[in-house]
């Protein structure tokens, strides 16, 4: 998070302050630093090299601004849907530095991806292959694909982010990959480009995805003998980020060791790191509506909640929780504080026993929010959805406008004559 900082007691991103925003824009509002996301990006574009492809996975913040800026950086794409295909065509990224995972297309989509050109195509099932070979086919297209293989490595990560065991509906399981590899080579319509697997999320040790590589360099090597031949290896996801205090190996060093582990062979490398770029280049501004004390629990109620950022609502997540200003308050004293939103689910809150110096009004950021949060949101409670705001040195653009009621409303209707 070094592009958010305190300067003379504010909390700043980039050269911007993070409370005139919150004054200017209100809350609660997603702010983006345009240097972070690049940073990080092309810590991983520098790692895979000229002949490899870092392609940010879209899901973890689909922003047109985000997109374009990395478009524009030379970034690829992995996408999950025809939704963030036309996202990423419309922020200006290339289709052939388009990869499509995700273990349901839909023919719609896949005519749609094979129409633009994409670089490469996820496959995760044998029935997916027979239907990619047959659209491909009708359209007298050849589609580039890669399937998916589950390694079955545990990544010892939150269960609901793990991806790569056998009890998973991701990939198709190492064991019956060759034979897999076999099938799709029977169709001329299909091209066959690489191997990919995508073990889970949030890693903060390297050992699981090398072991996850080592597994997919002997299935390369078993192909080779069989005639086919792959050119790229898909790694997944990045490495984690720190939201609280995880120590992280270098993006350099993981990708160091891969190309150990490769050698001499001639294999490309991919990966589709998401969360890395993007979770620690962005945070949530809240301000504090109430305080409400009680002889068990200090609750400090703030206007942002689980439909503005439902991780730790979903998956228990960590994050720290800082004043945009650090003077203390003269008529408070630091407390325990629950953190919670205005949203009717006991499940709404941000953050449990944090100790801070509170009074209504004050505003808050929520750190490393760039990832999965704005992406989640919902309208629950007919709640319009938070501004999304991109700074850039020491300027700032509402990249996305406060949804308001007639944004909800809209597409509905009632009943006639009811």
């Amino acid at each position: 998070m070094n592009e958010f900082e305190y300067k003379n007691s504010e909390l700043y991103v980039e050269n911007v302050s993070l409370r005139s925003i919150a004054e200017d824009i209100g809350t609660p509002c997603y702010v983006y630093s345009k240097k972070a996301f690049l940073d990080v990006y092309h810590q991983y574009a520098d790692a895979v090299g000229n002949t490899g492809m870092a392609c940010y996975a879209v899901k973890a913040n689909s922003n047109l601004a985000v997109l374009n800026l990395l478009a524009k950086a030379g970034a690829g794409f992995d996408i999950v849907s025809i939704g963030e295909l036309e996202r990423v065509l419309k922020a200006g990224g290339k289709p052939d530095r388009i990869i499509f995972s995700g273990v349901g297309k839909t023919e719609t989509e896949m005519r749609r991806a094979l129409e633009v050109g994409i670089a490469c195509f996820n496959i995760e099932s044998l029935p997916e292959i027979d239907r990619l070979a047959e659209i491909a086919q009708s359209m007298g297209k050849i589609a580039p694909i890669s399937i998916r293989v589950n390694p079955d490595v545990d990544a010892k990560t939150h269960p609901y982010i793990s991806t790569g065991l056998k009890d998973n509906k991701f990939g198709i399981d190492i064991d019956e990959a060759e034979n897999a590899y076999l099938h799709a080579s029977q169709f001329p319509s299909l091209a066959i480009k690489g191997i990919d697997c995508h073990i889970g999320s949030q890693l903060t040790d390297v050992s699981p995805l090398l072991e996850a590589c080592d597994r997919l360099i002997v299935l390369s090597d078993r192909l080779a003998e069989r005639g086919i031949h792959i050119s790229h290896l898909d790694l997944g996801g990045g490495i984690g980020v720190t939201y609280r205090d995880e120590k992280l190996p270098s993006i350099a060093g993981y990708f160091d060791a891969v190309k150990k582990k490769i050698g001499a062979r001639n294999l490309s490398i991919m990966c589709e790191p998401g969360r890395s770029i993007a979770a620690n280049a962005g945070v949530l501004l809240t301000r504090v509506e109430y305080l409400k004390e009680t002889a068990h629990k200090n609750f400090a109620v703030i206007d942002a909640a689980m439909n503005d950022y439902i991780r730790p609502a979903l998956y228990q997540a960590w994050q720290h929780i800082l004043p945009l200003a650090q003077e203390s308050n003269s008529d408070s004293e630091i407390k325990s504080w629950n953190l919670v939103g205005p949203v009717c689910e006991s499940a709404d809150f941000i953050g449990h026993d944090r100790d801070l110096n509170l009074q209504p009004g004050d505003l808050l950021s929520i750190m490393s929010t760039g990832a999965y949060g704005f992406v989640m949101s919902s309208n629950y409670n007919s709640r319009g959805r938070a501004a999304e705001v991109m700074v850039d040195g020491d300027e700032y653009y509402v990249v996305r406008k406060r949804e308001t009621f007639e944004d909800l409303i809209s597409g509905e209707s009632v009943l006639p004559n009811a």
